[in-house]
């Protein structure tokens, strides 16, 4: 039977077998890795005489297990462009993916292959897609990057997850950590054409990293070991005090934290010279990064909002000086003290 599917598939809609040719039985298609950049059969366990799994319940695949993940018509819309052509054996009328149903899935289909560009939630556009703007007739911009001018785009595309992730599983994040997965892809771009390393050393060195605990480590690790030195500080010094608290390095209780921030002030206090008063100013951000994880703060994420607070209280201050007609350089302190004021009470009102 399926011989005679295949056959039908080259007559009717030009399958090339020389490009490969996925055939997924119907009843598990949720939990197959079905690539839309290359010819597929759909095709109903009873055409192809194969065992149903004895009753088995099918899981959707991991990484397609989302919204529709299950559903096999909306897995299939989430894969193809709603305008792909649907072959459907045996049928004289033709349907697009938009219009599949339930039923049509009942009896054998045939989907031709999507363009590697078009086949948007493919997990190999966009390595499709950077390997080819990296050739020379495809993009400037693309062909001049290197690792090095890649590196503020990945800090970037990071920070910008880490805004996202703020209001939790929404569609930004799913947009931001597409921009950042773009960058992986980058580099992993860069690397093939130099012949160290590609896309699949990145994937098989990410998958040995969670099963590899027990692979001998070449020299013992401490516990900071991992904290990366570009993070930002904020974040490097809660993750590292995170980690000596977890071995037992930890104040008894908060009260001995909160006293060494006083220790620290007077230190700055007394500091003298620029390089005593940064050493110490530095010890004092310490301190009070541990009052933060002591509290169950986010000492980044605190900053951050104290930040956006001030942007938005100092745009309040701008304009109104511009109403009253004055520039903030020619106001004392005590007017833009003023300004300050009335910027906290109109949000404190917004909020009501």
């Amino acid at each position: 039977m399926l011989d005679a599917l295949v056959a039908e598939a080259r007559l009717r809609w030009g399958l090339d077998l020389s490009a490969g040719l996925q055939v997924v039985a119907a009843e598990r298609l949720v939990a197959t890795p079905l690539e839309p950049s290359r010819p597929a059969l759909i095709v109903p366990m009873a055409v192809l005489r194969a065992a149903d799994g004895q009753g088995e319940p099918i899981g959707a695949l991991a990484g397609r297990h989302g919204p529709g993940g299950d559903d096999p018509v909306q897995l299939l819309r989430r894969l193809y462009p709603a305008d792909h052509p649907v072959g459907r054996f045996g049928a004289a009328e033709a349907t697009t993916i938009d219009g599949l149903t339930a039923d049509i899935l009942a009896a054998p289909i045939y989907l031709a292959p999507v363009a590697p560009e078009l086949a948007f939630a493919s997990p190999w556009a966009m390595p499709w897609i950077s390997d080819r703007l990296r050739r020379p007739d495809g993009c400037p911009w693309d062909r001049e990057q290197t690792h090095d001018s890649l590196r503020n785009h990945l800090l970037e595309e990071a920070y910008e997850v880490y805004d996202a992730l703020g209001a939790g599983a929404t569609p930004a994040l799913a947009e931001e950590l597409g921009d950042l997965l773009l960058q992986v892809i980058l580099h992993a771009q860069l690397a093939a054409e130099e012949g160290v390393f590609d896309l699949t050393d990145v994937n098989a060195a990410d998958a040995e990293a969670g099963g590899s605990g027990d692979v001998a480590p070449k020299r013992p690790k401490g516990a900071l070991d991992g904290v990366s030195r570009i993070l930002p500080a904020l974040a490097a010094s809660q993750e590292m005090q995170e980690r000596a608290a977890n071995i037992g390095y930890e104040w008894p209780n908060v009260e001995g934290v909160l006293d060494k921030v006083h220790e620290e002030l007077d230190e700055l206090r007394a500091a003298t010279t620029p390089a005593e008063q940064a050493e110490e100013y530095g010890d004092l951000l310490f301190v009070l990064v541990n009052v933060a994880r002591w509290q169950g703060i986010e000492a980044e994420a605190a900053l951050r909002s104290a930040n956006d607070k001030f942007r938005r209280r100092f745009a309040s201050v701008e304009r109104q000086a511009a109403e009253r007609g004055a520039a903030l350089r020619d106001l004392d302190f005590a007017a833009l003290d003023a300004l300050w004021d009335a910027a906290k009470a109109e949000e404190k009102e917004i909020v009501r």
